[in-house]
C-alpha cells in the first residue's frame, strides 16, 4: 500500500465502554436451604415459615422467598432462636415392613416411615440416637413393597442418587402369580413398554406409555409362584408392577434387598447408620461409577427355606385301641 493511500486512512478511535457493569450476583445459599439443612424442617415448610414472618436475619425479618445468605456468616434466627449451623450428614439403612407409605406425611392418615423411625428410635435412646437429625427418604417403595429404603439428611447426594443418569442399580425380590413365559422375561430384560406415571393418568386424550431401560432377571425359587431377582437402573412409579402385568402376570410381593453396593442387612423395622466407606460407594454409584456388593448376601437379603409341613401322627382307631395284642389275658 502506497504512502498517499496510508494517509487517506481514517484512523478510528477505539470505542469507550459505556455499558454499567453488573451488580455482584448474590452469594450464599437460599433461605429456606439454610433452614432445612439445619434440620428446622423441610424445604416446602421452610417456606411456610419464611412466609409467616418468623425467621429474621441480622435483626431484620424476611417475607421473601429466594434471597440468599450465608450460614456461616449471618446471624439466622427462627422464632426467636440462632441456628447453630448445619447439621451434620447422617446416612442409614431402614428395612421397611409392608403397611408403611415413604413420605412424611401421608394425607390418608397411613402409618410413615417417618412413624416407623420415631418409634425404632424410642428403644435407642443412647449414644448417636439421644439426638437424632431429621431424615428424608431416597427414592420411594410403594405401601405394599417392602425392603432397603436409604434415610438421610443430606439433599445434594439424595438428589444425585436419584438421577436417572447415574444409572445407580436397585436389586429387588419380586414374587409374580403364576410362571411367566421366557419370552417374557426376554422382553423385561430387554426393556418393555410401560404406563408412563400413575396407572389412571391420560395426557392429551392418550395413554402416555414410556420403554423401561434393560433389566436383569434371574430365577431364585421356582414354582406356581416363583420368585425372582430383578435388578433395575431406574425407579419409576410402580414400574415392577406394570413391568409384570404388560406380559400378563401380577406381582404379589416386593422387597428390595440392594442399592448400589448396599445389601439389606438389618430385620424388618429396624435401622442402622452407615460406615464412611459404604456413604463413598454410595456417592460413587451416584457419580456413575462402578461400585461392587459382598458377594455373600446377608439374611434379610435372601429369601427364607420354604417351610415344610409336617405329617400329622397316625390316628389311633377304635380298632386299633382294642386288638387282642393290646388287651391283657384272661
Amino acid at each position: 500500500m502506497s504512502r498517499s493511500a496510508v494517509r487517506k486512512l481514517k484512523i478510528m478511535p477505539p470505542k469507550s465502554s459505556t455499558s454499567t457493569p453488573k451488580p455482584d450476583a448474590p452469594t450464599g445459599d437460599r433461605l429456606q436451604k439454610i433452614l432445612a439443612q439445619a434440620g428446622i424442617a423441610s424445604r416446602r415448610k421452610a417456606e411456610e415459615i419464611i412466609l409467616e414472618g418468623r425467621v429474621q436475619v441480622n435483626g431484620t425479618t424476611i417475607t421473601t422467598l429466594g434471597t440468599r445468605h450465608d450460614a456461616l456468616v449471618d446471624h439466622i434466627r427462627v422464632d426467636g432462636k440462632l441456628l447453630s449451623g448445619p447439621e451434620p450428614h447422617r446416612y442409614f439403612m431402614l428395612n421397611k415392613p409392608r403397611g408403611y407409605v415413604t413420605t412424611l406425611d401421608d394425607p390418608q392418615h397411613r402409618p410413615t416411615v417417618m412413624d416407623l423411625l420415631a418409634e425404632a428410635t424410642q428403644k435407642k435412646v443412647t449414644g448417636f440416637h439421644g439426638k437424632f437429625p431429621r431424615l428424608y427418604p431416597v427414592g420411594r417403595l410403594d405401601y405394599l413393597s417392602e425392603g432397603l429404603l436409604l434415610m438421610t439428611n443430606d439433599g445434594d447426594l439424595a438428589n444425585s442418587l436419584s438421577k436417572a443418569s447415574a444409572g445407580v442399580e436397585k436389586s429387588y425380590l419380586v414374587k409374580v402369580s403364576g410362571v411367566p413365559p421366557a419370552s417374557g422375561l426376554e422382553q423385561i430384560r430387554n426393556g418393555i413398554m410401560i404406563d408412563r406415571g400413575r396407572l389412571d393418568e391420560v395426557r392429551s386424550g392418550r395413554r402416555d406409555r414410556i420403554i423401561t431401560s434393560p433389566a436383569k432377571v434371574e430365577l431364585v425359587r421356582g414354582g406356581d409362584n416363583p420368585w425372582y431377582e430383578v435388578t433395575l437402573i431406574e425407579g419409576r412409579n410402580r414400574q415392577l408392577r406394570k413391568m409384570f402385568e404388560e406380559i400378563g402376570h401380577h406381582v404379589e410381593k416386593i422387597r428390595r434387598i440392594g442399592y448400589g453396593a448396599l445389601r439389606l442387612d438389618v430385620a424388618p423395622g429396624e435401622f442402622r447408620e452407615l460406615s464412611p466407606g459404604e456413604v463413598m460407594a454410595l456417592d460413587r454409584a451416584a457419580k456413575g461409577k462402578k461400585v461392587v456388593p459382598k458377594a455373600k448376601l446377608p439374611e434379610y437379603a435372601q429369601l427364607k427355606a420354604p417351610v415344610k409341613k409336617r405329617s400329622a401322627p397316625p390316628r389311633r382307631t377304635f380298632a386299633s385301641r382294642s386288638s387282642p395284642s393290646s388287651r391283657r389275658e384272661s
